[in-house]
């Protein structure tokens, strides 16, 4: 009889000093994936506001709000719950509008939620390190596997 399981050795890191020493780096000090980050999400906005957005636009602002969500749950932000709630709830209401009629429009309360939230995350992304990124993300993706997140999906008539 034969063992099911084949041996796996656990990965070993090549640097952990770097490992650790890249943990604990601002976000901030990487600046150029800090500003390209900014820049694709504030692109995506401004279609968005304009009327033009694309599916990966509106792919692009679900990523930069779910950080804020996952950030806000890590401590980041607290005071500003109902900022991040007003902000989640109005992307979903122009995705589920936008599943409906094939494009993405805005209202003005959503417009305001969603600059709020852009906000907090330019201001989320100035003061965490990377090891708090990598723990949002894995917040998200956790929520994402257990099925916590809301489908956009049109409304059923």
């Amino acid at each position: 009889m034969r063992k099911k399981s084949k041996y796996r050795p656990k990965p070993m890191l090549q640097d952990p000093l770097g490992f650790v020493l890249e943990s604990i780096t601002p976000v901030a000090q990487h600046d150029s994936y800090l500003v390209d980050l900014k820049i694709k999400n504030h692109l995506a906005l401004t279609s968005l506001t304009k009327g033009v957005a694309t599916r990966k636009d509106i792919d692009a602002l679900i990523q930069a709000v779910n950080l804020v969500e996952a950030l806000y749950r890590l401590g980041f932000g607290r005071d500003y719950f109902p900022e991040v709630r007003a902000g989640l709830d109005a992307l979903y209401e122009v995705g589920v509008r936008g599943a409906e009629s094939g494009r993405f429009v805005l209202k003005a309360s959503e417009m305001d939620a969603l600059n709020m939230v852009m906000e907090l995350h330019d201001a989320q992304l100035e003061i965490i390190t990377v090891k708090d990124m990598g723990a949002a993300f894995k917040l998200v993706i956790e929520d994402f596997k257990q099925k916590r997140m809301r489908a956009i999906k049109p409304k059923e008539r």
